[in-house]
């Protein structure tokens, strides 16, 4: 696949650009499916869910102006033909995954069946925004905060730390957000430094391109490249 991966959706013209170079074509000719399975765990979360679909909620991703639009909710596919909902997201130019929990994303990621036909999607782009950035990473740096909405009772929290791994760098997102304690370089740096790879640490007008194995960095922010402590 290829990737964009945000901190706060696309908040500017630069990763807008990113967007449709990675298309191959302007957003306004291309149609996208948006999952919001992220945010059910949280309070208020369908509340969440419903801006993420009409494209009220702060990051910019569902109004970007798609040739068409659908939603992909996760907890439902289990119930659904595969052949069904594995044929929309085929055709699909681009899959916004939408923030919210990590260790529920990539739980529903494996359970629906899409986490292991991601990799087949040669031609798609996926675009995500925090939670659903950290997901394809190989390591979650929100576990500690998605232990504390696991039901009671359920094995979801197992294996925590850890995500889906469909790309080779750790990223951090809302560097440096006011009201963010875990999200000042400081304690980014901390995080990073037990991580056997680099972690890129980007605020909320930055963005990653991962496309054949290279990164590179969209930013009118602030990013920093983390090196893991030997």
């Amino acid at each position: 696949m290829k990737f964009l991966l945000t901190s706060n959706g696309v908040t500017n013209a630069s990763i807008r650009d990113a967007l449709e170079r990675l298309l191959g074509k302007p957003i306004a000719e291309s149609s996208a499916l948006l999952v919001p399975t992220g945010a059910h765990p949280f309070p208020g979360g369908p509340a969440m869910a419903r801006s993420a679909i009409a494209g009220t909620a702060e990051g910019p991703l569902a109004e970007l102006g798609w040739a068409s639009l659908g939603v992909l909710e996760l907890t439902a596919l289990p119930t659904v033909r595969r052949e069904h909902w594995e044929a929309a997201v085929r055709e699909a130019d681009a899959l916004l995954v939408w923030g919210g929990d990590v260790l529920y994303l990539v739980h529903w990621m494996r359970e629906s069946g899409l986490a292991e036909l991601l990799p087949a999607l040669a031609d798609t782009v996926y675009v995500g925004v925090s939670a659903g950035s950290i997901t394809v990473t190989p390591w979650n740096c929100d576990a500690e905060f998605d232990l504390e909405f696991v039901p009671e009772g359920s094995d979801m929290g197992r294996d925590a730390e850890r995500a889906l791994g469909l790309v080779d760098v750790a990223i951090y997102p809302h560097l440096d957000r006011p009201g963010m304690e875990d999200a000042a370089l400081e304690s980014i740096e901390r995080w990073a430094a037990g991580i056997p790879a680099p972690t890129y640490a980007i605020d909320d007008d930055s963005a990653l391109v991962i496309a054949d194995g290279a990164v590179e960095v969209v930013s009118e922010g602030s990013w920093r490249r983390l090196e893991p402590r030997h």
